[in-house]
């Protein structure tokens, strides 16, 4: 896995590179990562831990000078063990609950992560999350219904998941719109769809954003 994470970062560069945006026009790229908090989701087994070993070993490598001119600048955002925020190791952010609620004075952990992300101005956000429940050695890249990046974040969310495939044993099973899952209750403020609150455009400034399901 740690081979792949690396990929991730070799791959969003190629693939921002393509994009037609402003961001193109400059040498330097900012990339914030979203390593999921939650350490309930199984058994004898922490989510957080796992997606955030696989940030950090993305995070930890450099692209050798002589094969790239760009300059990436990186950030995590990741409320695990914050005391100021709700459901700081817990919740999904398709949940009205554990993202824009107000709790006893406190945002949600999720909310606390969009906006450290958000002050950082990033050109990619890339979230890494773990899909268990269906029992599949596979990634899944999901990208945000209706905005008008939709097109470059499916293109990117393809590179990303190919690399990943290419040097695992796991499955592709492709790009996904968040608005296909019918997850709970989290909807898009501006489509009025169910969909993931870390991709919402609404709420996420970055105009390229992922997440990966491992």
């Amino acid at each position: 896995m740690k081979k792949s994470a690396f990929l991730i970062l070799a791959l969003t560069f190629i693939t921002t590179q393509s994009f037609k945006h402003d961001v193109i026009k400059r040498k330097k790229y900012i990339i914030v990562w979203q390593p999921s908090h939650q350490t309930d989701t199984g058994k004898d087994f922490s989510e957080a831990a796992t997606c955030n070993a696989i940030v950090e070993a993305a995070m930890s490598f450099k692209i050798p000078s002589n094969q790239s001119r760009l300059k990436l600048k990186e950030y995590k955002v990741w409320s695990l063990g914050r005391k100021d925020v709700h459901h700081a190791d817990s919740g999904s952010n398709t949940v009205i609950e554990h993202t824009t609620a107000i709790i006893d004075g406190k945002i949600s952990g999720y909310a606390y992560e969009l906006q450290q992300s958000n002050k950082r101005k990033p050109d990619v956000f890339i979230a890494v999350h773990n899909n268990g429940g269906t029992k599949r050695n596979a990634v899944w890249g999901y990208i945000h219904y209706g905005d008008k990046y939709e097109p470059e974040n499916r293109e990117l969310a393809a590179r990303l998941i190919k690399a990943i495939a290419s040097v695992t044993t796991l499955e592709n099973r492709g790009v996904l719109l968040d608005s296909t899952t019918g997850r709970n209750n989290y909807r898009c403020q501006t489509t009025g769809k169910r969909g993931f609150y870390s991709l919402d455009e609404n709420i996420n400034t970055a105009p390229y954003r992922v997440l990966l399901e491992i």
